[in-house]
């Protein structure tokens, strides 16, 4: 079978050298961001397509490439693929689930001890000779413990539930929102207690972002969900920044609506430096932390990513059904 790759060669030759040496020529690469044309000149006759988690796979391509069988996302996320025209071509739409849920649950962790503990703007006082002058003011401004806060997890699949077990760890108290909630027994398990959105909003003191981006989650962290936050509250976000509206979100923030932010994904990508939540006065800066959505790229969530994608195309091409179907209306 012919495959398409829409990302980076060096991820395939580190992680999957052995079938790229297997497949020869029978496997073809082009950048994240090649325009359709490119990708069908280079690949129209593919069977299969292999893309990194934000390259879209439009419908004009999956509708102009007779042979396709599957579209295979790199990572977790499948919201740049045309879900809907490749279930009426009957191809099928996967994704690693949980293959980084260890990661990026560590990397929520993360942000939350370094939102507390003023990690980025301490490094910044001690560098600046400003050490002790900082420490009294810590002292009384207060810093509050992990494991006193309340945390509230806007969705609850892999990664939120290894979230979880992380924070309980801590003691804190979790709570979690979900259009549905979930079996008792789950809630057991993970030691979580459900709630309502908006009364989630109102008694946490983290609000971490673990819900995938559909037209019902888009910018549902909005000016009135924000406006229900406690002011010494603030938001994680780990997952996909589509999800967050940022103007409503810089006005929180600059209003002091909300004590601040910490992210490790933003919208869009790449982010420009004017972005309304990078770009901000005064003393909000020191309020909000940023990585370069690092959280999922770790080495062992690569290692288990392709070998599912690998062990996924041997099943196609063996005729078999793959694991990890996400897009409805594909027969068994």
């Amino acid at each position: 079978m012919k495959i398409l790759v829409i990302g980076n060669r060096d991820r395939y030759e580190k992680f999957a050298p052995g079938e790229l040496e297997k497949r020869g020529k029978g496997i073809v690469f082009c950048k994240r961001g090649a325009a359709d044309g490119e990708l069908l000149a280079a690949g129209g006759d593919a069977e299969i397509i292999l893309a990194d988690a934000i390259a879209p796979v439009s419908r004009g391509l999956i509708e102009k490439m007779p042979g396709l069988k599957m579209v295979h996302s790199e990572g977790v996320a499948y919201d740049k693929i045309d879900l809907q025209a490749a279930a009426e071509r009957g191809v099928f739409v996967c994704n690693n689930k949980g293959c980084n849920a260890a990661a990026v649950a560590e990397q929520a962790i993360l942000l939350m001890l370094a939102f507390l503990r003023k990690a980025v703007a301490g490094d910044r006082e001690v560098r600046a000779g400003r050490q002790i002058q900082m420490k009294e003011r810590a002292m009384v401004e207060g810093i509050a413990e992990l494991g006193g806060c309340t945390a509230g997890l806007i969705g609850f699949g892999d990664i939120a539930k290894a979230t979880a077990a992380r924070l309980r760890a801590f003691g804190c108290d979790i709570l979690y929102y979900t259009p549905r909630q979930k079996p008792k027994e789950t809630e057991e398990e993970f030691g979580v207690r459900y709630a309502a959105l908006g009364e989630l909003a109102a008694l946490s003191d983290i609000v971490s972002i673990h819900a995938s981006v559909t037209p019902e989650t888009a910018g549902m962290i909005n000016a009135d969900f924000l406006g229900r936050m406690k002011p010494s509250a603030f938001v994680v976000n780990t997952a996909r920044g589509e999800i967050v509206d940022n103007l409503a979100l810089r006005e929180a923030l600059i209003a002091g609506k909300i004590a601040g932010a910490a992210f490790d994904t933003l919208y869009p990508e790449p982010t420009p430096a004017d972005h309304p939540l990078i770009d901000l006065p005064g003393d909000c800066k020191d309020r909000v932390i940023f990585a370069p959505h690092l959280g999922g790229i770790t080495t062992g969530s690569f290692m288990r990513a392709h070998k599912n994608i690998w062990q996924n195309v041997g099943r196609v091409e063996r005729g078999e059904k793959p694991v990890n179907i996400v897009n409805a209306g594909i027969p068994s």
